[in-house]
């Protein structure tokens, strides 16, 4: 597809930005693939099979079992019994994400990382004057494949809500294309759980309300999503019509560091409560690690299943520096807020008053995951 002759008629007369949406397809479980010749075509996990291990990335061919990132390790044994496992080498992906990166910006200088594998690009006005996201799109993808042996799929449209939308349509290694004036008919058709931020409680609430895709959204007014929704109500309705006006901000620096899980169901059980806590300790810790992140304050984030949310933290006087401290302040923060008030849908941690930080905004949340899966932030 080719958004070329609408970006020339439409795209900079009517001041739409150009963005394209880069998210690398299975990424840490492709490095490992790629680096490993033995791995292709099998079923891979990333992280540890013992203990309290979790999968950290599958590839491809364990997805198709239900293996999913932030699954505990027995769990996807379970479901794919052939699966292998092999350690995280962080430093492998980030040397990997580095080049991409440096493909990037051989196109414009308005990268905005939200993880090692996926960032915006905002290339309105790009360094090579080619004028057409969609050729950058599918130049970037053929460079990425070209120089690092990976594959990356790609959203292109007007704003970053719509180009992430589209960077999941064709996955993987795949491009859609949004044009300008199809954004609201693109969302019209989708269901509305494929909004990010929408998890499946919020769907089922939705569903009760006789909503069920963008355009039944897209019926009802503000009044009447805020005495349902509140402040999430402001998303919705502008999700609901494809208007998203952030721009892209390019070498944003971190201010945290953490992770979130929503779940498919509440949960209220001291020991669920403690085995998911440990579980996000442990990939929060890895994601920490990986940054080579220092920070003051702890931070565990609790959302009801009424859909209030409360935080508590902990500062210390010097940075966490180790995994033990971080592991011991969100057990202590978890056994302050028992017991609930009411079961949760949402558990998080996060590492905040970050000193140093050197990196971009890897760490910055873009969406919330509500999959049951571990979202960074």
């Amino acid at each position: 597809m080719s958004m070329q002759d609408d970006e020339d008629e439409d795209g900079t007369t009517l001041g739409l930005r150009k963005i394209v949406h880069i998210d690398m397809d299975a990424f840490f479980a492709s490095v490992e693939q790629r680096d490993n010749p033995a791995l292709r075509g099998k079923p891979v996990a990333v992280g540890h099979a013992g203990g309290r291990g979790v999968v950290a990335a599958a590839s491809y061919e364990a997805r198709v079992f239900g293996v999913k990132s932030a699954m505990p390790s027995a769990t996807a044994l379970r479901l794919c019994p052939s699966l292998i496992f092999v350690p995280p080498r962080f430093e492998a992906y980030r040397e990997a994400s580095q080049h991409i990166r440096a493909i990037f910006r051989r196109f414009t200088p308005h990268v905005e990382p939200l993880s090692l594998d996926e960032a915006y690009l905002d290339v309105t006005d790009d360094l090579r004057g080619i004028g057409s996201a969609t050729r950058i799109a599918e130049m970037i993808r053929a460079a990425i494949r070209a120089e690092t042996g990976l594959t990356a799929s790609a959203g292109v449209s007007y704003n970053k809500f719509l180009a992430k939308l589209a960077s999941d349509q064709n996955k993987p290694d795949g491009c859609c294309v949004i044009r300008p004036g199809q954004g609201s008919a693109f969302v019209a058709s989708l269901p509305v759980r494929r909004f990010h931020g929408v998890g499946p409680r919020g769907a089922e609430k939705l569903a009760k309300l006789g909503i069920a895709t963008g355009a039944d959204l897209a019926a009802h007014d503000i009044a009447f999503l805020r005495q349902h929704f509140g402040s999430f109500a402001d998303y919705l309705f502008r999700a609901a019509r494809g208007i998203d006006l952030r721009p892209v901000r390019a070498n944003r620096k971190a201010k945290s560091i953490g992770g979130e899980r929503t779940f498919s169901s509440d949960l209220s059980k001291p020991e669920e409560l403690r085995d998911t806590l440990e579980r996000i300790i442990a990939i929060v810790w890895d994601r920490i690690a990986e940054k080579q992140a220092r920070g003051r304050t702890v931070v565990l984030k609790l959302k009801y299943n009424d859909f209030r949310t409360v935080t508590r933290s902990r500062s210390l006087p010097q940075p966490v520096d180790s995994r033990q401290t971080f592991a011991r302040l969100a057990r202590e923060l978890m056994a302050e807020a028992m017991p609930l008030e009411l079961p949760i849908r949402l558990l998080g941690l996060t590492l905040a008053n970050l000193q140093g930080a050197n990196f971009e905004g890897d760490a910055v949340k873009e969406a919330p995951r509500s999959d049951g899966q571990l979202s960074l932030l």
